[in-house]
């Protein structure tokens, strides 16, 4: 993981040249300056990489050739999607960032009645595939080879009406009795629930958990939106993931 990370979308054949996209070919030439002969790996999201080494530099296209392909792969065990009412700009980039780098295998962005933020289905489209290149970035900086998917935005009672029950599901929750410490470990796939800075309107909390979430505090303290994730995040892989 010493040389930088690419995603390619591909093709990606071994023994064959690749030309990078515009954005990467830029970053790689423009601000890491790599010369010709230096390594780099590429990734598709299908799983394993590519070391490669660069043929050719331009100042908006790199060629590399791809040297061979390793089955590596570095997705915790523990499957956890995490659902999240979306925030300000730059928080809820950053809570994408983090998720992805603590292990999510997809996110997905809610609207609730408390939340701050408003999109119409234009902007919603948009901020989704901005947090999706997030989503993208974080895996080359982190060495995952498969990339979340950032499904498309939803109201939240939309969302709980989809869910599936047989997913275990956990609700932040300030005001719950139980300690995420003294919650089972999951079975299968794990949905987190992260509500708005003003926390979740009771007719919300009520829903979520007649849709089978169990309501969990991390603590005595009131976290912000982003840092709950993080922490809940964090905290699941420490008891029941790869940490």
């Amino acid at each position: 993981m010493n040389s930088p990370r690419v995603y390619h979308p591909g093709p990606i054949q071994v023994g064959r040249d690749a030309v990078l996209d515009e954005a990467p070919s830029r970053h790689l030439a423009r601000v890491l300056r790599l010369r010709p002969g230096e390594a780099v790996t590429l990734f598709d999201g299908a799983g394993g990489e590519y070391p490669s080494v660069v043929r050719t530099l331009e100042r908006d296209r790199v060629r590399v050739r791809v040297e061979r392909h390793e089955a590596l792969e570095r997705e915790s065990a523990l499957r956890v999607g995490l659902a999240q009412v979306v925030s300000a700009a730059d928080l809820m980039d950053l809570t994408v960032q983090k998720a992805v780098e603590l292990g999510v295998a997809w996110i997905q962005p809610l609207l609730a009645r408390r939340g701050k933020v408003r999109l119409d289905e234009a902007r919603a489209a948009r901020r989704v595939q901005h947090w999706q290149r997030v989503a993208i970035a974080a895996c080359e900086q982190c060495g995952r080879n498969r990339v979340p998917t950032v499904e498309p935005v939803l109201n939240l009672p939309d969302w709980l009406g989809r869910h599936d029950r047989q997913q275990s599901a956990i609700l932040l929750d300030p005001h719950a009795d139980r300690r995420l410490s003294q919650t089972p470990r999951p079975a299968g796939e794990t949905v987190l629930l992260v509500g708005p800075e003003s926390g979740f309107a009771d007719e919300e909390r009520a829903m979520a958990l007649q849709c089978g979430f169990v309501g969990v505090r991390l603590g005595p303290r009131v976290l912000r939106t982003e840092t709950a994730g993080f922490a809940a995040l964090a905290a699941m892989q420490a008891l029941w993931g790869d940490f």
